[in-house]
């Protein structure tokens, strides 16, 4: 009876609507983004420095995609063997593909393959550790240490801020093979010396919880607690969250999200294909020329938040002929509150042609 009434109330997380009130959470500290932009849709505690177990591999994860070659061969070496805590159970002196160990990382929180692709990428932890944490710098993570690549409780270090892990984890998002990883619910990789396959089965429930929901990672020690990364698409969309110390990972996770969806709007606020400015060509066979963007921008936003936007046209008064379509001309900056949030090239739709010496005379005398 107990187990029909834990998996019913699971279930009302994703049935029962979200009002639009204020949001509820167990977790010590919490963010809510926006993955494209970037933007905070909703912060708790953000810039409080904590324990965030597991969450660690999300940065063990992209260095390793970035620094390495995917198709290179892992090998576990006897640090990597038998690392306490959650585990793929590699052998010793074992041979698996990085991007396969990829997935043992980040759907069944290997220890061990966190320990291996450190080895593997830079030689050793403690190198690997540099990489994270130049990495956390040039994201501006400046609450941030990495002491390890798995975050199990070692020393002192190993700590972040879910604003700090807000801002990782969009960044990682935007990366097409972090994404297809952490979508993915079950994955069958080969298992050296053995007649089968190994099979991950991913631990985060908000795939299956949450509708929409892709991705991202779970974590747990003793001295982290519950910790959450989490998100998921709506109408292409796309919002994660972190939750930090949170008893109640799931519920929280899935509260944030349902806000950003229900309260925020996801608005054009650049569009492609038509004009958005238009510029006098001098000594031209066309008088001005039509300028486009190539790229449509999309920032969240509530209702009443619209007229925070505008823009800034960094455009000549005037073009002389002969002018190329496609031609760069400037850009345009838009700012939302005041401050830019996207810088915007913006190029001729034509192509405007010099006009000839007997054309000019003409046009001299008769314009």
């Amino acid at each position: 009876m107990r187990t029909l009434i834990a998996i019913i109330l699971s279930f009302a997380i994703i049935i029962i609507p979200f009002t639009g009130l204020a949001v509820s959470l167990s977790a010590q500290s919490a963010v809510l983004v926006d993955v494209e932009s970037g933007r905070v849709l909703y912060s708790k505690n953000d810039a409080k420095q904590m324990k965030i177990a597991s969450l660690t591999k999300i940065m063990t994860a992209i260095i390793a995609i970035e620094n390495a070659n995917l198709e290179s061969m892992v090998k576990t070496s006897k640090n990597a063997f038998g690392v306490e805590g959650s585990s793929i159970y590699l052998k010793q002196n074992e041979q698996m593909k990085l991007h396969d160990m990829l997935y043992g990382l980040m759907l069944r929180s290997g220890n061990d393959a966190a320990t291996a692709i450190a080895e593997h990428v830079s030689g050793s932890m403690e190198k690997f550790t540099e990489l994270m944490n130049d990495k956390a710098k040039q994201l501006g993570m400046e609450g941030t240490l990495f002491t390890n690549s798995h975050g199990l409780d070692w020393g002192e270090g190993n700590y972040s801020t879910a604003s700090d892990m807000g801002k990782l984890l969009a960044y990682c998002l935007r990366n097409p093979v972090f994404k297809e990883i952490v979508s993915t619910k079950v994955k069958k990789v080969p298992w050296e010396g053995e007649n089968y396959d190994r099979v991950f089965y991913n631990k985060n429930k908000m795939l299956s919880l949450y509708p929409g929901g892709d991705g991202v990672k779970t974590g747990y020690t003793v001295k982290a607690g519950r910790c959450l990364a989490a998100s998921a698409t709506k109408d292409d969309w796309q919002l994660a969250t972190i939750v930090l110390n949170a008893p109640d990972w799931w519920r929280d996770s899935s509260n944030l999200l349902s806000y950003g969806f229900h309260d925020y709007i996801k608005q054009q606020v650049i569009e492609t294909n038509i004009t958005l400015k238009s510029i006098p060509v001098i000594i031209g066979k066309e008088k001005s020329i039509n300028v486009h963007a190539k790229k449509q921008i999309y920032y969240p936003i509530k209702e009443n938040e619209k007229g925070l936007l505008s823009y800034t046209w960094e455009l000549p008064k005037s073009l002389k002929a002969p002018v190329e379509k496609d031609q760069l001309l400037g850009y345009v900056i838009v700012s939302f509150d005041n401050k830019q949030i996207a810088k915007i090239p913006l190029y001729s739709d034509s192509a405007v042609e010099k006009m000839g010496v007997f054309e000019r005379l003409k046009g001299f005398f008769y314009d």
